[in-house]
């Protein structure tokens, strides 16, 4: 009797393993599905992207202010990158002028939504029309749809992630953090996004930043010196036939 208890437990246990690495395994080659310990999976947005050539991203979240946006935008002119600007309706509306520059030079533009709220706490309704109204607004500006979104605060949920995806959109986190909104100075910025960086990396900056301006052409020169080259997000990211890791890193299916 015990030794029969004891080979049903064993049947059960492995059957639960099986079907574990099953569930794990389809849901993780559906797209944006990661696998964390305990065998829980999540949905998440692409902080980096797995590469083997030295190309990364910079980006900019606009939701305050155009002081230091000329500067950026003539460090990324004279070191020839382009960017991605990440900009929320408010702004997108109050400064349609640089949202036409910005464009113009080259640029891509995701929306950060409409009211830089925390998403997660919105149901998918309030989710959609942030991400609709925001990318109208730009899109009313350059006649380019908007493909890429960031959540503000770098605030998510399964729901939130979801959501975009199925509006069609790519949610866009970071791996690299300047953390240039703290007024660190234009060294410290630097860097912090210099020694963080690898193969594949988003860089998180903002446009308004007190120091910001400064720090762009010394990433720049010295990232290029090192050989990376830059390239907008959208053209950083697998768009199809890829998963996502635990780390919220992209990697192509092969």
């Amino acid at each position: 009797m015990i030794r029969v208890l004891k080979l049903k437990h064993i049947l059960a246990v492995t059957f639960a393993a099986i079907l574990v690495t099953v569930l794990s395994v389809s849901v993780y080659y559906t797209g944006a599905y990661a696998v964390y310990y305990g065998n829980t999976t999540r949905l998440l947005p692409v902080y980096s992207v797995e590469r083997e050539d030295k190309v990364v991203s910079i980006s900019f979240d606009c939701a305050w202010g155009t002081e230091h946006t000329d500067d950026i935008l003539n460090a990324l002119k004279v070191s020839n990158v382009r960017a991605t600007w990440f900009m929320v309706e408010f702004w997108t509306t109050k400064y349609p002028d640089y949202v036409k520059k910005i464009d113009a030079a080259g640029h891509e533009i995701g929306t950060h939504s409409t009211t830089h709220s925390y998403m997660s706490k919105q149901n998918a309704e309030e989710i959609r029309q942030e991400l609709e109204t925001s990318s109208a607004a730009i899109e009313n500006v350059t006649g380019k749809k908007v493909e890429l979104f960031r959540p503000p605060y770098g605030d998510y949920d399964d729901e939130l992630i979801k959501t975009a995806s199925e509006a069609g959109y790519y949610t866009i986190q970071w791996d690299t953090d300047s953390l240039d909104w703290k007024d660190l100075s234009a060294t410290d910025i630097a860097m912090r996004v210099i020694n963080g960086v690898k193969n594949g990396s988003i860089i998180l900056m903002h446009n308004n930043g007190l120091h910001t301006a400064e720090a762009v052409p010394i990433i720049l020169e010295t990232l290029k010196n090192r050989g990376y080259s830059f390239v907008p997000i959208g053209e950083l990211i697998y768009k199809e036939n890829y998963t996502i890791d635990g780390t919220g890193r992209q990697q192509p299916v092969k």
